[in-house]
Order: C-alpha cells, then structure tokens, then sequence
C-alpha cells in the first residue's frame, strides 16, 4: 500500500480537494497515512497531488 504525506498547505484549494484531503485521511502538514491501491484513490491522489508526496512500498 502506498504511503501518502501531506507536503503543502490546504489555503488557497478548493472545496473539492479539501473534501478529497478528508477523504484520504489527511488533516495537517507533514501527516502520513496509508492508502488502499484502487483506482478511486489514484483518482483522489491525482486530484491533490500538487499538495501530497507519494511513496511505493
């Protein structure tokens, strides 16, 4: 499963990747979960992926 951090701020987006933020689990700078490889969450992590930093296991 991919490692997902949050590397940048959430000001300044909109209210679709704020939504998709709280879907992944991520709250605040620096904060790292785990995420299901599936092709909805590739779809959110392409939607935010000026704010996260991604890591294959």
């Amino acid at each position: 499963m991919p490692k997902v951090t949050q590397i940048k701020s959430k000001n300044g987006s909109n209210q679709k990747q704020l939504d998709t933020l709280r879907s992944l689990g991520l709250r605040k700078i620096g904060q790292t979960v785990e995420v299901k490889d599936t092709e909805q969450a590739r779809g959110m992590l392409h939607r935010v992926r000026h704010l996260i930093q991604v890591e294959e296991d």
